[in-house]
């Protein structure tokens, strides 16, 4: 029986073999999309990212003979804790071969980590928190994800299930097929409300694009505050967020509702880079040349989709 070795990542070389061991695992996956090899370099980085102001993470590397078989991120939360006096941590960015060996050492070695921490409990996948990217894919395999959602292969349940994890939430992503006809359906709905309340919807101003971020986070931390897995965006993080986003934000699909003067809601709609982020292979340039750039300015053109991001009420 070859031995499993789990190693903490600590070098930049390490730390490229972990953005990278993807692409082994969905060699043959025609839904997956390819993240920018860059974006996921800035997400990891310890002195760019602001989750890490708060809390921490730690990355780990499966090998078995030394070739690399996982990977996974042991990430702690002391805002979460705080705010549902729990004591809990999270693993993500879980990717791993079809070997329950492989991913019982792989959990172990982030419990253990967590557990010198404090920690007493583990919650997954969880990209440091619910404000990123979570969730472990159950069905609909065939579809290619959206920006900021999970896709994995369909034997993670039962790998993850066989090392002892039960579901927490089920969480489900809703396709309308037909934008127009549902919005036709919620118009009498609207103007009602309407008529009660002295509510004004606007689209979001670009230009003043971090005030515009600093009310959302306003809102989105009030509306969202009771759903399961709330944690609030601090400024840093949602600075940090919009900054990622900024490119592809168009401001008809940026609303903000307001009474008054006051933001009361909004919604945040983007088109789904990912179609175009198919053609990339993770890379802008090629030998020095911006063909993924190119490839990404083209795509994202036809792009016909849209990904609602988030929305949130007062």
């Amino acid at each position: 029986m070859s031995k499993i070795e789990i190693s903490k990542v600590r070098s930049c070389q390490e730390r490229n073999a972990f953005i990278k061991f993807p692409w082994r695992i969905y060699v043959n996956d025609p839904a997956w999309v390819p993240p920018l090899i860059m974006e996921r370099k800035a997400f990891l980085d310890r002195k760019r990212h602001p989750f890490y102001r708060h809390g921490d993470a730690a990355l780990f590397l499966a090998r078995k003979n030394g070739e690399i078989v996982g990977r996974i991120m042991a990430s702690d939360d002391p805002n979460y804790n705080a705010l549902h006096q729990s004591n809990v941590g999270c693993f993500g960015l879980f990717e791993c071969i079809n070997d329950r060996d492989v991913a019982a050492a792989l959990f172990e070695r982030a419990a253990s980590w967590l557990h010198e921490r404090g920690r007493t409990e583990i919650m997954g996948p969880i990209d440091y928190s619910t404000n990123y990217v979570c969730g472990l894919l159950i069905d609909g395999f065939q579809f290619p994800p959206t920006i900021l959602t999970a896709h994995n292969p369909p034997y993670y349940r039962d790998l993850i299930e066989s090392c002892g994890f039960t579901k927490a939430k089920d969480w489900y992503a809703w396709w309308f097929a037909e934008p127009v006809r549902a919005a036709a359906r919620l118009r009498p709905l609207a103007e009602r409300f309407r008529k009660r309340w002295p509510v004004v919807i606007r689209p979001g101003n670009l230009k003043n694009i971090r005030e515009e971020s600093r009310r959302l986070r306003k809102i989105y931390n009030q509306a969202w505050e009771k759903n399961w897995g709330f944690v609030p965006f601090t400024e840093a993080e949602m600075e940090f967020m919009t900054h990622e986003l900024k490119q592809l934000v168009i401001p008809e699909f940026t609303l903000i509702a307001e009474i008054g003067e006051e933001p009361v809601g909004f919604i945040l709609c983007v088109p789904d880079i990912n179609v175009a982020l198919r053609y990339l292979n993770g890379r802008l340039t090629t030998f020095g040349l911006p063909v993924g750039l190119v490839k990404l300015l083209y795509h994202k053109s036809r792009t016909r989709t849209a990904r609602l991001i988030a929305l949130g009420v007062i």
